[in-house]
């Protein structure tokens, strides 16, 4: 029996319009937590409501930040055709060196970022910084479930170039929100990474690898569909949408024989892993002292209060820097 959609009734959330959708990103961190060992789970347990919520904070970003937006992809196929990726060096310096920084600015820096976040983890927990320390592991899950996302792998990340405008947001977050109460997504325990930015690289090119499967599915069922059946006007709250209707996207749903629930196990598993090896290489610090004290982070302090209410108001007003995702 599938105990996911019973324990968690925060799936009833509305999707958001970025990768993996608010709704899948606070997903993905929430789940993170039960893979966690014991040393570690009781702490990010009384914390799992700041951890979902804050899930999204990178994209917020957004709105607000010019320097964000590289931080979520990397366009691989800008670099190579198929695998191996092997033109792209794996270590910042030697990359910058052999393609300029300008070049990785360009085209994304996501597994290079999934390790800056994974240092600062770690120095916080070597400080025992209970804010920091959530804030950063809400962010850190963020940009490793990006890295997840076959169209975070590609220059044609919504289908622009191929008339296939609104894949993006169609696989991420449609296709979730639809079906996801009905995936296993127990993913086991969490484990040690000895090399964080090759784990990194490979859920990249894993990504990279799902590119062909995301828009030639898409394509096929595009040709071979009635038109005026794939699209259906429904409702976020007061505001009517059009969006692809439940029989289109069961149909490409199930076209990809479990894609999206694969590359889901696989973000929870990999924030988890990403948690627990910054813990390690923190000297496992006891993280009981921080679980008795009941006293949770506010989400942030009064200066970032007013940060997250420009990039609220920034949101509403749809202004985006960098890619639109929709």
């Amino acid at each position: 029996m599938n105990k996911f959609k019973f324990v968690f009734p925060f799936l009833l959330l509305t999707q958001g319009v970025f990768a993996w959708g608010f709704y899948g990103h606070k997903m993905v961190n929430r789940l993170a937590v039960f893979s966690l060992p014991p040393e570690m789970f009781s702490f990010y347990k009384a914390n799992i409501d700041y951890l979902t919520e804050n899930s999204v904070n990178p994209d917020k970003r957004r709105y607000s930040d010019t320097a964000e937006a590289c931080r979520h992809y990397i366009d691989l196929d800008h670099y190579e055709k198929s695998l191996p990726i092997d033109t792209v060096p794996k270590l910042w310096n030697d990359a910058i060196k052999k393609l300029t920084k300008d070049t990785l600015l360009a085209y994304g820096i996501v597994p290079w970022h999934i390790q800056v976040m994974l240092t600062r983890l770690t120095y916080a927990f070597k400080e025992k910084d209970l804010d920091k320390i959530l804030r950063i592991s809400a962010e850190l899950g963020h940009y490793v479930a990006d890295a997840h996302v076959p169209l975070h792998a590609s220059e044609n990340y919504n289908g622009q170039f191929t008339n296939q405008h609104g894949i993006h947001g169609f696989w991420e977050s449609r296709l979730p929100e639809l079906f996801s109460a009905d995936y296993d997504l127990f993913v086991g325990k969490c484990m040690y990474l000895n090399n964080p930015l090759e784990n990194a690289w490979q859920a990249s090119e894993g990504s990279f690898a799902g590119i062909d499967t995301v828009l030639g599915f898409e394509r096929m069922l595009n040709n071979n569909f009635d038109v005026s059946r794939k699209y259906s006007i429904e409702y976020k709250g007061a505001t009517q949408i059009k969006t692809y209707s439940k029989e289109y996207a069961l149909a490409y749903h199930q076209m990809l024989k479990g894609q999206v629930e694969r590359r889901l196990k696989e973000s929870i598993l990999m924030v988890a892993n990403m948690w627990y090896t910054a813990w390690v290489n923190a000297g496992q610090p006891n993280l009981d002292d921080l679980t008795k004290d009941k006293k949770q982070p506010k989400p942030s302090d009064s200066e970032m209060q007013q940060i997250i209410a420009d990039e609220q108001k920034l949101l509403n007003n749809n202004r985006m820097i960098g890619r639109e995702e929709k």
